[in-house]
């Protein structure tokens, strides 16, 4: 922008030297110096911020890519997942078809020596109704078996020892 080679500054320091004096000349340079450094200090931030900034947008353009990428995985995860279900479907169709439809067992029919064919399947039991003929439900009962304990015998009651005397 300026351009300020070597030769250029000895000469613009010989103009100030001789316009502005011996005496004074160091105290401008402190001031010029100190002016090149707040100056650089501010340029310094500048270029910290503008970095962050662009890492901000470099982190945003990241996060989308790998946002993308996310869509792109589950979806075809749902794909394969699909393929997969509607490969099974067929292959499960295929089996059904080569076995047939199950046979159907009559319960009532017997083999050669008379067993059952279909093993029997049990009957639900049939609860009385509470207080009919005496009986009373299942929760009146004891735990031990249904019938109730009838008391102990008494037993006899010791010889008493006879007294001597």
């Amino acid at each position: 922008m300026f351009d300020l080679t070597s030769s250029k500054l000895l000469l613009l320091g010989i103009v100030a030297l001789l316009v502005i004096g011996p005496k004074d000349f160091p105290v401008l340079l402190r001031t010029i110096g100190k002016y090149v450094g707040i100056i650089r200090g501010h340029a310094k931030e500048f270029r910290a911020q503008f970095d962050e900034a662009m890492r901000e947008s470099e982190l945003s353009e990241l996060k989308k890519d790998v946002e993308k990428i996310a869509q792109e995985t589950e979806a075809s995860f749902s794909a394969a997942g699909q393929s997969m279900e509607k490969t099974l479907d067929e292959a499960q169709r295929s089996v059904d078809a080569s076995l047939g439809p199950p046979p159907v067992i009559d319960p009532l029919a017997h083999d050669a020596d008379g067993m059952p064919l279909a093993p029997p399947q049990p009957v639900p039991a049939i609860e009385a109704p509470a207080g009919a003929n005496g009986a009373g439900s299942a929760a009146d009962q004891p735990a031990g078996g249904g019938e109730t304990a009838a008391p102990p015998a008494p037993q006899p009651a010791p010889a008493a020892e006879k007294s001597r005397g």
